[in-house]
Protein backbone atom coordinates (compact mmCIF):
# COMPACT_ATOMS: atom_id res chain seq x y z
CA UNK A 1 0.00 0.00 0.00
CA UNK A 2 1.11 3.30 -0.87
CA UNK A 3 2.78 5.37 1.88
CA UNK A 4 0.80 7.92 3.88
CA UNK A 5 1.62 11.50 2.41
CA UNK A 6 2.34 13.20 5.89
CA UNK A 7 5.04 10.07 6.18
CA UNK A 8 6.82 10.68 3.11
CA UNK A 9 6.56 14.23 3.14
CA UNK A 10 8.42 13.39 6.76
CA UNK A 11 11.20 11.31 5.74
CA UNK A 12 12.22 13.95 3.05
CA UNK A 13 12.75 16.31 6.27
CA UNK A 14 14.67 13.52 7.82
CA UNK A 15 16.49 12.61 4.69
CA UNK A 16 17.71 16.34 4.51
CA UNK A 17 16.46 16.72 0.90
CA UNK A 18 14.03 19.39 2.34
CA UNK A 19 14.07 22.07 4.78
CA UNK A 20 11.74 22.33 7.44
CA UNK A 21 8.43 24.61 6.52
CA UNK A 22 5.71 24.87 8.36
CA UNK A 23 3.12 25.61 5.33
CA UNK A 24 4.72 22.60 3.26
CA UNK A 25 4.35 20.25 6.67
CA UNK A 26 0.49 21.76 6.80
CA UNK A 27 -0.18 21.36 3.33
CA UNK A 28 0.95 17.76 3.19
CA UNK A 29 -0.85 17.16 6.55
CA UNK A 30 -4.21 18.25 4.75
CA UNK A 31 -3.23 15.96 1.41
CA UNK A 32 -3.08 13.03 3.53
CA UNK A 33 -6.80 13.83 4.75
CA UNK A 34 -7.78 14.10 1.39
CA UNK A 35 -6.25 11.02 0.09
CA UNK A 36 -7.88 9.09 3.10
CA UNK A 37 -10.85 10.57 2.25
CA UNK A 38 -11.09 9.47 -0.96
CA UNK A 39 -9.78 5.79 -0.02
CA UNK A 40 -12.60 5.67 2.65
CA UNK A 41 -14.76 2.11 1.58
CA UNK A 42 -17.93 2.86 -0.01
CA UNK A 43 -21.34 1.66 1.16
CA UNK A 44 -21.26 -1.92 -0.61
CA UNK A 45 -24.60 -2.78 0.15
CA UNK A 46 -27.56 -4.30 -2.30
CA UNK A 47 -29.17 -2.65 -5.08
CA UNK A 48 -31.91 -1.41 -2.95
CA UNK A 49 -29.30 0.27 -0.28
CA UNK A 50 -27.16 1.95 -3.60
CA UNK A 51 -30.83 3.11 -5.13
CA UNK A 52 -32.18 4.79 -1.42
CA UNK A 53 -29.27 5.73 0.00
CA UNK A 54 -28.62 9.33 0.51
CA UNK A 55 -25.56 11.05 -1.54
CA UNK A 56 -22.68 11.58 0.12
CA UNK A 57 -20.77 14.67 -0.64
CA UNK A 58 -17.34 14.30 -1.90
CA UNK A 59 -14.41 15.46 -0.13
CA UNK A 60 -13.31 19.12 -0.61
CA UNK A 61 -10.50 19.81 -2.58
CA UNK A 62 -7.25 21.85 -2.65
CA UNK A 63 -5.94 24.43 -4.29
CA UNK A 64 -2.51 24.99 -3.35
CA UNK A 65 -0.67 28.12 -4.74
CA UNK A 66 2.67 30.11 -4.10
CA UNK A 67 5.90 31.35 -5.64
CA UNK A 68 8.09 29.41 -8.22
CA UNK A 69 10.23 26.18 -6.61
CA UNK A 70 8.25 26.48 -3.60
CA UNK A 71 7.37 22.75 -3.43
CA UNK A 72 3.90 22.75 -4.86
CA UNK A 73 4.66 20.02 -7.57
CA UNK A 74 6.36 17.94 -4.97
CA UNK A 75 3.45 17.73 -2.58
CA UNK A 76 1.49 17.28 -5.92
CA UNK A 77 3.59 14.10 -6.48
CA UNK A 78 3.55 13.15 -3.20
CA UNK A 79 -0.38 13.22 -3.05
CA UNK A 80 -0.70 11.56 -6.50
CA UNK A 81 1.79 8.47 -5.49
CA UNK A 82 0.52 7.70 -2.36
CA UNK A 83 -3.60 7.90 -3.33
CA UNK A 84 -4.39 4.34 -4.10
CA UNK A 85 -7.51 4.51 -6.08
CA UNK A 86 -7.78 3.20 -9.76
CA UNK A 87 -9.58 6.69 -10.92
CA UNK A 88 -7.40 9.40 -10.76
CA UNK A 89 -5.90 11.51 -13.35
CA UNK A 90 -2.34 14.17 -12.89
CA UNK A 91 -2.72 16.41 -15.76
CA UNK A 92 -0.92 19.99 -16.65
CA UNK A 93 -3.99 22.00 -17.12
CA UNK A 94 -2.98 23.79 -19.92
CA UNK A 95 -3.48 19.98 -21.74
CA UNK A 96 -6.79 19.67 -20.08
CA UNK A 97 -8.10 22.33 -21.21
CA UNK A 98 -7.13 21.83 -25.13
CA UNK A 99 -8.99 18.51 -24.30
CA UNK A 100 -12.03 19.84 -23.21
CA UNK A 101 -12.25 21.76 -26.35
CA UNK A 102 -11.70 18.88 -28.29
CA UNK A 103 -14.51 16.73 -26.61
CA UNK A 104 -16.35 20.31 -26.21
CA UNK A 105 -16.39 20.36 -30.42
CA UNK A 106 -17.74 17.10 -30.91
CA UNK A 107 -20.21 17.33 -28.58
CA UNK A 108 -21.02 20.69 -30.22
CA UNK A 109 -21.47 19.01 -33.63
CA UNK A 110 -24.26 16.57 -32.17
CA UNK A 111 -26.13 19.70 -32.03
CA UNK A 112 -28.43 17.88 -28.09
CA UNK A 113 -27.99 20.97 -26.27
CA UNK A 114 -24.92 22.39 -23.82
CA UNK A 115 -22.28 20.43 -24.89
CA UNK A 116 -20.14 21.24 -21.44
CA UNK A 117 -22.34 18.93 -19.29
CA UNK A 118 -22.05 15.40 -21.42
CA UNK A 119 -18.60 16.41 -22.10
CA UNK A 120 -17.96 17.00 -17.50
CA UNK A 121 -19.89 13.71 -17.09
CA UNK A 122 -17.85 11.74 -19.24
CA UNK A 123 -14.67 13.25 -17.62
CA UNK A 124 -16.30 12.30 -14.01
CA UNK A 125 -17.04 8.74 -15.05
CA UNK A 126 -13.08 8.81 -15.96
CA UNK A 127 -11.90 9.94 -12.60
CA UNK A 128 -12.66 10.41 -9.28
CA UNK A 129 -9.93 12.64 -8.75
CA UNK A 130 -8.34 14.91 -11.13
CA UNK A 131 -4.97 16.51 -10.27
CA UNK A 132 -4.10 20.03 -12.47
CA UNK A 133 -0.34 20.82 -12.66
CA UNK A 134 0.00 24.68 -13.14
CA UNK A 135 -3.34 26.09 -13.04
CA UNK A 136 -3.70 29.42 -14.75
CA UNK A 137 -6.30 31.38 -17.05
CA UNK A 138 -4.53 32.99 -20.07
CA UNK A 139 -7.09 33.20 -22.90
CA UNK A 140 -10.94 34.28 -23.23
CA UNK A 141 -11.93 30.88 -24.56
CA UNK A 142 -10.97 28.81 -21.32
CA UNK A 143 -12.07 31.73 -18.76
CA UNK A 144 -15.91 31.61 -20.46
CA UNK A 145 -16.68 28.01 -19.85
CA UNK A 146 -14.48 27.27 -16.46
CA UNK A 147 -17.54 28.35 -14.02
CA UNK A 148 -19.55 25.92 -16.13
CA UNK A 149 -17.41 23.25 -16.40
CA UNK A 150 -16.55 22.86 -12.91
CA UNK A 151 -19.58 23.42 -10.86
CA UNK A 152 -20.53 20.48 -12.90
CA UNK A 153 -17.43 18.39 -12.42
CA UNK A 154 -17.88 19.25 -8.76
CA UNK A 155 -21.45 18.17 -8.76
CA UNK A 156 -20.74 15.09 -10.34
CA UNK A 157 -18.80 14.09 -7.21
CA UNK A 158 -14.81 14.94 -8.87
CA UNK A 159 -12.23 16.08 -6.35
CA UNK A 160 -9.87 18.58 -7.56
CA UNK A 161 -6.32 19.15 -6.43
CA UNK A 162 -4.18 21.90 -8.28
CA UNK A 163 -1.55 23.73 -7.67
CA UNK A 164 -0.92 27.35 -8.96
CA UNK A 165 1.25 30.69 -9.17
CA UNK A 166 -1.28 32.50 -8.33
CA UNK A 167 -4.18 32.91 -5.41
CA UNK A 168 -7.47 32.54 -6.93
CA UNK A 169 -8.46 36.04 -6.76
CA UNK A 170 -5.68 36.95 -9.43
CA UNK A 171 -6.58 34.10 -12.04
CA UNK A 172 -6.88 35.53 -15.03
CA UNK A 173 -6.35 39.14 -14.08
CA UNK A 174 -6.88 41.97 -16.40
CA UNK A 175 -8.50 39.30 -18.94
CA UNK A 176 -11.30 40.27 -21.46
CA UNK A 177 -14.71 39.84 -19.88
CA UNK A 178 -13.25 38.78 -17.14
CA UNK A 179 -16.89 39.78 -14.79
CA UNK A 180 -17.84 36.59 -16.45
CA UNK A 181 -14.82 34.28 -14.81
CA UNK A 182 -15.36 35.65 -11.20
CA UNK A 183 -18.26 32.96 -10.57
CA UNK A 184 -15.44 30.50 -11.30
CA UNK A 185 -13.03 32.02 -8.64
CA UNK A 186 -15.98 31.77 -6.65
CA UNK A 187 -16.58 27.93 -7.30
CA UNK A 188 -13.03 27.90 -5.96
CA UNK A 189 -12.93 29.31 -2.81
CA UNK A 190 -16.35 27.63 -2.11
CA UNK A 191 -15.50 24.41 -2.87
CA UNK A 192 -11.53 24.16 -2.46
CA UNK A 193 -9.69 24.90 0.31
CA UNK A 194 -7.09 27.51 -0.59
CA UNK A 195 -3.29 26.57 1.01
CA UNK A 196 -0.64 28.90 0.42
CA UNK A 197 2.80 27.90 0.13
CA UNK A 198 5.69 30.96 0.06
CA UNK A 199 8.10 29.45 2.56
CA UNK A 200 11.77 30.99 2.29
CA UNK A 201 13.30 28.53 0.23
CA UNK A 202 13.04 28.54 -3.19
CA UNK A 203 13.89 25.26 -4.04
CA UNK A 204 14.01 25.32 -7.98
CA UNK A 205 15.97 27.97 -7.98
CA UNK A 206 18.47 26.81 -5.37
CA UNK A 207 19.06 23.36 -7.02
CA UNK A 208 20.76 25.67 -10.29
CA UNK A 209 22.76 27.28 -7.53
CA UNK A 210 25.07 29.28 -9.21
CA UNK A 211 24.69 27.44 -12.62
CA UNK A 212 24.85 29.64 -16.17
CA UNK A 213 21.60 29.40 -18.10
CA UNK A 214 23.66 30.25 -21.19
CA UNK A 215 27.00 28.67 -22.27
CA UNK A 216 29.09 28.80 -24.52
CA UNK A 217 30.61 27.27 -26.75
CA UNK A 218 28.50 24.08 -27.88
CA UNK A 219 30.74 20.81 -26.11
CA UNK A 220 31.20 18.60 -23.92
CA UNK A 221 31.78 20.78 -20.78
CA UNK A 222 28.19 22.21 -21.88
CA UNK A 223 26.49 19.06 -22.36
CA UNK A 224 27.86 18.29 -18.81
CA UNK A 225 27.16 21.19 -16.93
CA UNK A 226 23.53 20.96 -18.68
CA UNK A 227 22.81 16.94 -17.70
CA UNK A 228 23.74 18.11 -13.85
CA UNK A 229 21.72 20.74 -13.70
CA UNK A 230 18.56 18.26 -15.47
CA UNK A 231 19.43 15.51 -12.71
CA UNK A 232 19.45 18.50 -9.96
CA UNK A 233 15.84 19.77 -10.99
CA UNK A 234 14.26 16.94 -11.75
CA UNK A 235 15.45 14.53 -8.65
CA UNK A 236 16.09 11.89 -11.49
CA UNK A 237 18.39 9.26 -10.62
CA UNK A 238 21.56 9.78 -12.52
CA UNK A 239 22.33 5.77 -12.77
CA UNK A 240 19.53 5.45 -14.40
CA UNK A 241 20.06 7.92 -17.41
CA UNK A 242 19.49 5.87 -19.87
CA UNK A 243 15.63 5.16 -19.21
CA UNK A 244 14.94 8.92 -18.62
CA UNK A 245 10.99 9.29 -19.98
CA UNK A 246 9.85 10.72 -23.15
CA UNK A 247 6.67 11.99 -23.95
CA UNK A 248 4.29 13.09 -26.77
CA UNK A 249 2.30 16.08 -25.94
CA UNK A 250 -0.47 17.53 -27.87
CA UNK A 251 -0.09 20.39 -30.01
CA UNK A 252 -3.60 22.72 -31.39
CA UNK A 253 -4.89 21.40 -34.59
CA UNK A 254 -4.59 17.42 -33.41
CA UNK A 255 -0.88 16.52 -33.73
CA UNK A 256 1.53 15.50 -31.01
CA UNK A 257 5.03 16.37 -30.19
CA UNK A 258 7.70 14.37 -29.68
CA UNK A 259 9.73 15.54 -26.04
CA UNK A 260 13.13 13.55 -25.72
CA UNK A 261 13.19 14.07 -22.37
CA UNK A 262 10.15 15.05 -19.99
CA UNK A 263 9.54 14.92 -16.04
CA UNK A 264 8.67 16.86 -13.66
CA UNK A 265 7.91 19.60 -15.59
CA UNK A 266 11.72 19.56 -17.40
CA UNK A 267 12.10 19.40 -21.17
CA UNK A 268 15.34 18.85 -22.87
CA UNK A 269 15.54 19.61 -26.75
CA UNK A 270 17.89 19.78 -29.68
CA UNK A 271 18.18 23.36 -31.68
CA UNK A 272 17.80 21.00 -34.68
CA UNK A 273 14.61 19.41 -33.85
CA UNK A 274 12.71 22.42 -32.42
CA UNK A 275 14.18 25.00 -34.96
CA UNK A 276 15.31 22.79 -37.64
CA UNK A 277 12.94 20.84 -38.72
CA UNK A 278 9.38 22.77 -40.16
CA UNK A 279 7.80 23.91 -36.36
CA UNK A 280 5.51 26.96 -35.73
CA UNK A 281 3.93 28.93 -32.94
CA UNK A 282 1.60 25.62 -31.96
CA UNK A 283 4.47 23.83 -31.48
CA UNK A 284 6.03 26.30 -28.79
CA UNK A 285 3.04 27.55 -27.69
CA UNK A 286 2.72 23.65 -26.29
CA UNK A 287 6.29 23.59 -24.83
CA UNK A 288 5.72 26.76 -23.19
CA UNK A 289 2.33 26.07 -21.85
CA UNK A 290 3.25 22.31 -20.72
CA UNK A 291 7.39 22.60 -19.27
CA UNK A 292 9.06 25.32 -16.49
CA UNK A 293 11.99 24.68 -17.81
CA UNK A 294 13.47 23.99 -21.31
CA UNK A 295 17.09 22.88 -22.08
CA UNK A 296 18.12 23.47 -25.30
CA UNK A 297 21.56 22.20 -26.80
CA UNK A 298 23.22 22.52 -30.14
CA UNK A 299 22.53 25.95 -30.57
CA UNK A 300 24.77 27.08 -33.77
CA UNK A 301 25.59 30.84 -34.79
CA UNK A 302 23.11 31.40 -37.71
CA UNK A 303 23.60 33.30 -40.92
CA UNK A 304 21.97 34.18 -43.95
CA UNK A 305 21.19 31.19 -45.20
CA UNK A 306 19.58 30.20 -41.76
CA UNK A 307 17.15 32.55 -42.13
CA UNK A 308 13.94 29.97 -41.30
CA UNK A 309 15.59 28.52 -38.12
CA UNK A 310 16.54 32.01 -37.18
CA UNK A 311 12.65 33.12 -37.61
CA UNK A 312 11.96 29.68 -35.50
CA UNK A 313 14.33 30.60 -32.97
CA UNK A 314 12.48 33.97 -32.83
CA UNK A 315 9.03 32.49 -32.88
CA UNK A 316 10.03 29.98 -30.01
CA UNK A 317 12.11 32.64 -27.17
CA UNK A 318 8.77 34.49 -27.79
CA UNK A 319 6.75 31.83 -26.59
CA UNK A 320 9.02 30.79 -23.93
CA UNK A 321 9.11 34.36 -22.26
CA UNK A 322 5.70 34.86 -22.93
CA UNK A 323 4.91 31.80 -19.86
CA UNK A 324 8.25 32.84 -18.56
CA UNK A 325 9.69 29.67 -19.23
CA UNK A 326 13.18 29.10 -17.92
CA UNK A 327 15.45 28.51 -20.53
CA UNK A 328 19.22 26.50 -19.87
CA UNK A 329 21.36 26.34 -23.34
CA UNK A 330 24.41 25.78 -25.21
CA UNK A 331 25.10 27.79 -28.15
CA UNK A 332 28.47 28.90 -30.04
CA UNK A 333 27.67 32.45 -29.26
CA UNK A 334 26.53 35.08 -27.09
CA UNK A 335 22.58 36.02 -27.61
CA UNK A 336 24.30 39.08 -29.19
CA UNK A 337 26.75 37.43 -31.43
CA UNK A 338 24.26 34.59 -32.55
CA UNK A 339 22.67 35.97 -35.73
CA UNK A 340 24.41 38.79 -37.36
CA UNK A 341 23.27 39.04 -40.81
CA UNK A 342 20.71 37.96 -42.53
CA UNK A 343 16.81 38.23 -42.89
CA UNK A 344 14.91 39.71 -39.87
CA UNK A 345 18.43 40.55 -38.43
CA UNK A 346 16.81 43.73 -36.89
CA UNK A 347 13.77 42.16 -35.28
CA UNK A 348 16.10 39.36 -33.67
CA UNK A 349 17.33 42.22 -31.32
CA UNK A 350 14.25 42.01 -29.53
CA UNK A 351 15.06 37.94 -28.91
CA UNK A 352 18.89 39.02 -27.73
CA UNK A 353 17.19 41.41 -25.18
CA UNK A 354 14.43 39.12 -24.59
CA UNK A 355 17.41 36.32 -23.69
CA UNK A 356 19.63 38.84 -21.95
CA UNK A 357 16.22 38.86 -19.32
CA UNK A 358 16.03 35.44 -19.05
CA UNK A 359 19.51 35.33 -17.67
CA UNK A 360 18.61 37.77 -14.82
CA UNK A 361 17.47 36.47 -11.27
CA UNK A 362 14.01 38.65 -11.56
CA UNK A 363 13.38 36.48 -14.80
CA UNK A 364 14.61 33.19 -12.82
CA UNK A 365 12.73 34.37 -9.63
CA UNK A 366 8.98 34.72 -11.79
CA UNK A 367 6.61 31.72 -11.27
CA UNK A 368 5.95 29.63 -14.33
CA UNK A 369 3.08 31.62 -16.72
CA UNK A 370 3.15 34.69 -14.51
CA UNK A 371 2.37 37.48 -16.54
Amino acid sequence: MPANVLAAYTALIASGELRPDPAQAAAAARLATLAAELEAPTDSGGIFSRLFAKKTEAPRGVYLWGGVGRGKSMLMDLFFDCLSIPQKRRVHFGEFMLEVHQRIAVERAKELGDPIVPVAHAIAAEARCLAFDEMMVTNSPDAMILSRLFTELLAQGVVIVTTSNRPPSDLYLGGLNREHFLPFIALIVEKLDVLTLNGPVDYRRDRLGSQQTWLVPNGAEATRQLSDAFFRLTDFPVEDRAHVPSEEIPVQGGRTLHVPKSIKGVAVFSFKKLCGDNRGTADYLAIARKYHTVILVGIPKLGPDSRNEAARFVGLIDALYEYKVKLLAAADAEPDQLYEKGDGRFEFDRTVSRLEEMRSEDYLATGHGAA
